[in-house]
């Protein structure tokens, strides 16, 4: 994910000497041939996430188009301030990557493990919330948050989804991408946990249970038109998040359905319940402790269909 990251920045600067790049003390082994090639597109501010918002807003108001690059939490929960007051009030163009979403850090423990970072970005107005399933969709989001104006927040993930075809339809923001059809419930998963959601959706396919899979990469704004047809034309949704279940997908999601006075006939929301994790393993294991993998998944739709025999 990282790599289809840098590859997509790299073209773009040599084609756009206004793109900046800049980093807290970080891209070691990944930004070298970068700074080399655009030394004067390139700039290391040192372990200062809050003073790097600060200098990525100043160049914004310059005309540049920014993109900022840390790890999981520290470039959103420790600058926040800057972001709310400096980049977003100002609609600047600053598009803040977090690369390390959920639970990718997992053997570093709570400090290190980005679960809340979707739900309080998406509260900023105007921000523009992507995670990426697919390398595609990395490929596809650097570019339209590129073309985008305003506060961009890009949150990438050590897991991802593999597919077979490179080229996964044509991507917009706002726009869910279906990964897999199927006419019994939807699974709406975003960012690299979408891999569970296939998971889940093969194994209840052994069954009979055919799910439709929407990588819902972009949180905000959300794609309200796919969530209403899963309403509509599925028996229910289960929505799956490496997130706090307060304000992230799900919430939006649920949002949604009530806006437009539809109730699904089966929703559930699969995510880390309002708390922090207290324990330490990498990402598959975490998100089997706190009950956010595909075995979750099938259990919820098994559970439904027995009660409603359907």
């Amino acid at each position: 994910m990282r790599e289809a990251l840098i590859n997509t920045l790299f073209k773009l600067a040599g084609n756009d000497t206004e793109l900046m790049l800049l980093t807290a003390d970080l891209g070691y082994g990944v930004f070298e041939e970068f700074e080399e090639t655009y030394p004067n597109q390139y700039l290391n501010v040192g372990v200062s996430e809050q003073n790097m918002i600060g200098v990525a807003s100043g160049l914004a108001l310059e005309k540049k188009k920014v993109f900022v690059y840390s790890i999981g939490n520290f470039p959103t929960l420790r600058c926040l301030e800057q972001i709310r007051n400096d980049a977003c009030y100002h609609e600047l163009n600053v598009n803040i990557i977090a690369s390390g979403g959920g639970f990718s850090y997992g053997g570093l423990g709570m400090s290190h493990h980005a679960t809340e970072d979707l739900s309080i970005m998406r509260s900023l107005p105007g921000a523009t919330v992507i995670a990426p399933a697919t390398e595609y969709e990395v490929r596809a989001s650097v570019m339209a948050l590129y073309q985008n104006k305003g506060l961009g927040y890009l949150r990438l993930d050590k897991s991802k989804v593999d597919t077979a075809n490179e080229y996964m339809g044509d991507f917009s923001i706002g726009k869910a991408n279906k990964l897999r059809s199927g006419n019994d419930f939807t699974l709406i998963a975003i960012g690299g946990i979408t891999e569970e959601a296939i998971k889940a959706a093969d194994e209840l396919s052994k069954k009979g249970i055919e799910c439709t899979v929407l990588s819902m990469c972009t949180l905000k704004p959300i794609d309200k038109e796919s969530i209403v047809d899963a309403c509509l034309n599925t028996k229910g949704i289960v929505t799956i998040e490496e997130n706090n279940l307060m304000g992230g997908l799900g919430s939006a999601v649920s949002e949604v359905c009530l806006d437009n006075n539809i109730r699904p006939n089966f929703f559930k929301r699969i995510g880390m319940k309002d708390e922090y994790s207290s324990i330490v393993g990498d990402q598959l294991f975490l998100r089997s402790f706190y009950g956010m993998d595909s075995k979750t998944i099938i259990k919820s739709i098994d559970k439904f269909i027995s009660r409603n025999l359907i």
